[in-house]
């Protein structure tokens, strides 16, 4: 390898891992921001947390390998443009296409090891992430007792604080009901001071409570005059209540809960299961349009086409003689035009109430088909997004010349929002069947693309394109033009 290309190699990943890094952060900080709601008193552990944290980031690297890509290759070339270094390489008789060469190549790889992280490794990752997110938005959220308030997240208990001392995390004025029973209020305890532990075995919650009472109130099973209700009442001065802490244990979901989810699946994995949906999909289609009213020669050839036989003969649909309408129901009786327009209402009312009732799960169904195929065009879109911002990434760098994170960091974002806005445009559009599925998955790709061989040319044919003087002269022209215009004397 020539030390050239080594160089530029060299100037390309040092820029690319510091950036990829960097976008995975900002990416995780918008998760959390995201999720924040869901993590939040729940007491959940630390290796819960970082377990979650490390799945999601493995989630948004297909996300961050376009925008490192990008903006490493702005960063690049405009390092070399600043320095001069791309000045020197051109006087040289080395072309722009010559000096991309080794990175295109290294572009190309990215873009394998983009598709290959998607394909093999983020379908596993997405698994275990969703199911741990499941678990974790079903984890109940930890005992916090706040004051003046009845706190009923223990189970069979509801507790309430009048004061909470935070130096030595004393209760006052505690007051207990134990639904045990499930005989309403019926059991209360009520003590001046208490304070509230987990045990070592984090099982259960014990409650010492200091100078009180409880108070109960005990059945009795005798009807009419002779029935009682008979009432008990305790003086402690120290009392324990164990509270069981079973429900607030992390339990984790089964995975293959899960495993169906597009999200789960690689390409193959796809393929297979968005055919099935589809057949299904039509099937169910085929077997609501039939179910409708028609008239018979209609309903002859709609039951034809959902059970085709070579051997039975299609019963085409002939056009009528053209009939007035008008003149036929004028000629009717009265009987028989009541006859006529009930057996009418009557068949539109059924087609409405049957059309009203599948419409949503024909809805549905459609939409989890799309799933399976968006997710299946995703795993090329964005790998071959890397490519494409190379190809953008790398002109710009040389026609703008400035490097460090300053410019190349604005025109990066300017572009990967503009990217990401059509490609959500596209996805929408997609699922909603606007457009086709691979009109609308690709629609980013095909804008950008053209821009990216655009550039490339322009930065190969030196064009002044981003050169901010070549404009100011052209404003400067077309000013003068219209100065001299309006100041022709008339003849």
């Amino acid at each position: 390898m020539k030390r050239l290309h080594k160089f530029i190699i060299k100037s390309f990943l040092g820029p690319f891992f510091m950036t990829f890094f960097i976008c995975v952060f900002i990416l995780l900080m918008q998760f959390l921001w995201k999720y924040i709601d869901d993590l939040v008193g729940k007491g959940l552990d630390w290796k819960i947390v970082s377990e979650l944290l490390l799945y999601a980031s493995f989630g948004l690297v297909p996300l961050a390998f376009p925008l490192a890509t990008l903006l490493a290759s702005i960063m690049t070339f405009g390092n070399l443009g600043e320095n001069y270094e791309l000045v020197a390489m051109k006087a040289s008789g080395i072309s722009l296409f010559r000096i991309m060469r080794p990175l295109l190549i290294v572009a190309i790889i990215l873009t394998y090891v983009a598709f290959y992280f998607s394909n093999n490794v983020l379908p596993k990752t997405n698994l275990k992430f969703y199911s741990l997110m499941y678990s974790v938005k079903m984890q109940k959220p930890e005992m916090i007792i706040k004051e003046g308030v009845f706190a009923s997240d223990m189970p069979n208990y509801s507790i309430k604080v009048e004061r909470k001392n935070k130096k030595n995390n004393m209760l006052y004025d505690v007051m207990i009901y134990d639904h045990r029973r499930n005989e309403g209020n019926v059991m209360v305890t009520i003590a001046d001071s208490g304070k509230m532990a987990v045990t070592e075995n984090k099982k259960y919650m014990a409650i010492t409570l200091y100078n009180g009472q409880s108070y109960s109130e005990e059945a009795d099973r005798r009807q009419g005059s002779a029935r009682r209700f008979p009432f008990r009442r305790e003086t402690f001065q120290k009392e324990v209540i164990n509270i069981s802490m079973l429900d607030f244990e992390f339990n984790r979901s089964d995975e293959k809960l899960f495993s169906h989810g597009s999200r789960m699946m690689n390409v193959g994995q796809l393929s297979n299961q968005g055919d099935s949906l589809f057949v299904d999909y039509k099937r169910r289609v085929l077997r609501f349009v039939t179910s409708l009213n028609y008239i018979s020669d209609i309903s002859k050839q709609i039951n034809w086409l959902s059970t085709p036989d070579s051997l039975k003969k299609n019963p085409q649909i002939k056009p009528d003689t053209l009939v007035d309408l008008a003149q036929v129901i004028k000629s009717m009786t009265t009987f028989e035009k009541d006859d006529l327009y009930r057996r009418t209402v009557s068949s539109v009312r059924g087609n409405s109430q049957l059309i009203s009732q599948q419409l949503e799960e024909m809805y549905s169904r459609k939409k989890m088909v799309n799933a399976y195929v968006m997710e299946w065009h995703r795993k090329f879109t964005l790998p071959f997004a890397c490519l494409i911002f190379f190809f953008i990434g790398a002109p710009l760098g040389a026609i703008i010349r400035k490097g460090g994170l300053g410019m190349p960091v604005v025109v990066s974002i300017l572009m990967f929002i503009a990217y990401y806005i059509l490609l959500i445009t596209g996805e929408k559009f997609a699922r909603e069947d606007a457009w086709s599925m691979s009109s609308g998955m690709w629609f980013s790709s095909a804008v950008f693309l053209p821009l990216g061989i655009w550039l490339t040319y322009k930065a190969a044919t030196d064009s002044g394109v981003m050169n901010i003087e070549s404009y100011q002269l052209f404003f400067k022209k077309l000013y003068k033009l219209s100065f001299f215009k309006k100041s022709k004397p008339e003849i």
